[in-house]
């Protein structure tokens, strides 16, 4: 399964910190445990140390048990989280989402001209993605003209910079290419990507003025059909913005080509 490795990373990530806030926020450490007897209704708890019956804890004492009955309950929790933290480790040891393919990958040239994988892999899958011909949306008369290093016309220098830093790190892209948007119309993200974790689209838009309020309206709504769509800001939506006083973070793309796009 495509992902599962991130899922897995991800559930170990979450039972970890669980680990640690049982341990760090609770008395681990108190001797004993809890006997709770009910008796005609009545409730009577007794501090188990060296014998099994215990000894009873006084009606006006009533931050022991609940200490006491908090400590079993993390104890519970710390075992049970643990065994499942082993178990995801063991699991990820050698695992690897592309293992099938990697085996059509791995093979020398003139074998793979031999064989049909069971499946396209991620690199056919995106050179036949990639050479699929589309036509953008055009340019009005009078408009600044800003080439890419690859050059390619594009609206923004802005555009211009992410456009160049995908061409030099050899990340496959399509500018502007058109996405139909049911309940909106066509739409021409910025920048258009063939992902490998999906095996889908993914999209790229830099909303550039965001100091501008009709602007910013729009791209409210654009987003928000996006979203419609079943296409979410980080998941198949990445998204950058800008102001005339904020303007585009280098940092801020490196880590989202290398979170998304690697």
């Amino acid at each position: 399964m495509n992902g599962l490795k991130e899922m897995l990373l991800k559930e170990k990530e979450y039972l970890e910190s669980i680990l640690a806030k049982v341990k760090k926020e609770n008395n681990l450490t108190l001797e004993g445990r809890l006997r709770i007897s009910v008796d005609n209704g009545k409730v009577r708890y007794y501090h188990c140390k060296d014998n099994k019956y215990g000894e009873y804890i006084q009606k006006d004492n009533k931050e022991l048990p609940q200490l006491l009955a908090q400590k079993a309950y993390c104890s519970s929790v710390i075992k049970a989280t643990e065994k499942r933290v082993k178990l995801i480790t063991r699991c990820l040891e050698g695992y690897s989402d592309d293992e099938v393919e990697r085996l059509f990958e791995k093979l020398h040239p003139e074998r793979k001209k031999l064989i049909i994988p069971v499946e396209p892999t991620y690199n056919q899958l995106k050179e036949r993605w990639y050479t699929e011909s589309y036509f953008g949306k055009g340019f009005r008369e009078g408009t600044p003209v800003i080439l890419t290093e690859k050059g390619e016309r594009v609206r923004s220098k802005s555009e211009k910079i992410l456009a160049d830093y995908f061409y030099r790190n050899d990340i496959l892209y399509k500018y502007e290419k058109p996405l139909n948007l049911a309940g909106y119309g066509v739409v021409y993200p910025d920048f258009t990507f063939f992902s490998k974790k999906y095996r889908k689209e993914l999209y790229w838009e830099h909303e550039g003025m965001m100091d501008k309020a009709d602007y910013v309206q729009n791209a409210i709504k654009k987003i928000n059909n996006y979203q419609k769509n079943g296409i979410y800001p980080g998941e198949r939506l990445i998204l950058t913005f800008e102001t005339s006083q904020e303007t585009l973070d280098s940092k801020v793309v490196k880590k989202l080509v290398d979170k998304y796009l690697r």
